[in-house]
């Protein structure tokens, strides 16, 4: 569990602005989905062991698992890879690092986001394991894409803050 976070020093991150995307909807749909993910993955990066895998909250949440988490969560629903176990893609395996997961999280980002492009109409079906009825479209998706990560984003802003103090983006 975190210390006394009045002993530590507070560093506060310069906070970005949410992006400029232009008019074109895909854009704003993705550009925003991507200044959560920066977000996310900004706030692991440089945390030290064991405290990025300490859960910070009595469920265990801790922000290596969070960032595993939101790999799959994006392969499940721009890749159409299929999840077994979901609770278990947020705890972190003791092989994990964080620069392995953090290079795993930006690399299915960029696969996510080709998929995103190549999507000629946002009505169309996003790709996802076979599953009975309909596949939402990719807007659905990139709309839950943003819920789900700007989620995750608050969470790991306040575990960040329990582990040194540092605030912002």
């Amino acid at each position: 569990m975190p210390g006394n976070h009045a002993q530590r020093s507070r560093t506060r991150a310069k906070d970005t602005t949410p992006p400029r995307t232009g008019a074109d909807e895909k854009a704003t749909l993705r550009g925003f989905l991507d200044y959560l993910r920066n977000a996310v993955a900004d706030k692991v990066a440089g945390v030290p062991e064991p405290q990025v895998r300490t859960g910070g909250v009595p469920s265990g949440t801790n922000l290596l698992g969070l960032l595993k988490h939101l790999a799959f969560v994006e392969r499940f629903y721009f890749l159409g890879e299929d999840v077994g176990d979901w609770r278990a893609t947020m705890r972190p395996s003791a092989e994990d690092t964080i620069d392995g997961v953090l290079a795993d999280y930006r690399k299915t980002v960029e696969r996510a986001n080709q998929v995103i492009d190549a999507c000629p109409d946002l009505a169309l079906p996003a790709p996802r394991p076979p599953r009975p009825g309909p596949a939402p479209s990719m807007r659905w998706v990139l709309v839950h894409m943003i819920e789900e990560t700007g989620r995750h984003a608050g969470h790991a802003d306040i575990l960040r803050e329990q582990i040194d103090g540092s605030t912002g983006r």
